[in-house]
């Protein structure tokens, strides 16, 4: 069943507003495909412009090693250190939305799981079908553990490596042995966005152009869970501390509940107004059942 609110965190309090008409469709569309695209999602100028920041490390990064990353292909990660415009993707509201009313069922809050560029240059081979959700040994086939989305710097079409998705191939389909349909390869702008979930079976597909076909992948993850990209070492407090309180949140700092991921017993988020200069107290963050369970508890002993 999907549920039509969602949940807005505002300080300590959880806020449930109408969702909309537009996340409803695609949420729809995820649940009964996997797959969606949000088309003119942002401005061409927009992704223009962070494809012209990201130049430079395209042209520097080395080609990957290794069968699964691609061994014509670069990759590199710290977009929010190396272009303002990049936090035009990882904060998109409507997306974010989707992706929060998606997780929700199974976390407090949700986390930036991945923010990479990716260049598949000329000759690359397709690469093996997989699964997202598949880099963490978890129970699979009921809960979706992250939300990806894929953004095209250049245009995508089925000869310069298009993403190859698999329909229907997600949710309990992920426990059947092979797929159950042939790929498609979706094509797209710049500006337009291609959502997943973590379950969806899909691949980059073979690059036949003579042109690089680039993209940028951000994602987003349970907020218990271990992260794609380790965010402390990508956005130290000193560079965290730049960010915007809602963009520092999504990126690692900020608790989940009970008490995951705390500094000192603390949200780390205390981080972003300087290093403590005294002791901190532990303090707790427990979800409401825990409450509940230590209230129960103690009324029992008075």
């Amino acid at each position: 069943m999907i549920r039509h609110r969602w949940q807005r965190e505002t300080g300590d309090a959880i806020m449930t507003e109408p969702l909309p008409t537009s996340a409803s469709r695609l949420i729809e569309q995820l649940f009964d495909q996997g797959w969606s695209v949000l088309s003119h999602a942002l401005p061409e100028s927009v992704i223009a412009a962070l494809d012209a920041d990201l130049a430079p490390a395209f042209a520097e990064t080395p080609f990957c090693q290794g069968p699964f990353y691609g061994e014509t292909t670069k990759r590199f990660g710290r977009l929010l250190t190396r272009s303002p415009h990049a936090e035009a993707l990882v904060r998109h509201p409507l997306i974010t939305r989707i992706a929060r009313q998606i997780l929700s069922p199974w976390c407090d809050c949700i986390q930036l799981n991945v923010g990479q560029a990716i260049a598949i240059h000329p000759g690359a081979p397709a690469q093996v079908p997989h699964r997202d959700q598949d880099m963490w040994q978890a129970p699979k086939g009921e809960i979706e553990y992250l939300v990806n989305i894929i953004w095209p710097l250049t245009p995508f079409t089925a000869d310069n490596g298009a993403t190859l998705v698999w329909p229907r191939s997600h949710g309990a389909q992920a426990l059947m042995p092979g797929p159950v349909t042939d790929p498609i390869a979706v094509g797209m702008e710049p500006g337009s966005a291609l959502i997943l979930l973590g379950s969806t079976l899909h691949g980059a597909g073979a690059n036949r152009t003579a042109a690089v076909r680039r993209a940028i992948v951000t994602g987003y993850s349970l907020g218990w869970l271990k992260p794609y990209e380790n965010p402390w070492l990508a956005y130290p407090p000193a560079v965290a501390r730049r960010f915007s309180p809602e963009l520092a949140a999504l990126a690692g700092y900020r608790q989940h509940r009970p008490n995951l991921g705390n500094f000192e017993g603390q949200c780390p988020s205390v981080l972003l107004t300087g290093a403590p200069d005294r002791p901190l107290a532990a303090i707790d963050a427990l979800r409401p059942d825990q409450q509940d369970m230590v209230a129960a508890f103690a009324a029992r002993q008075s």
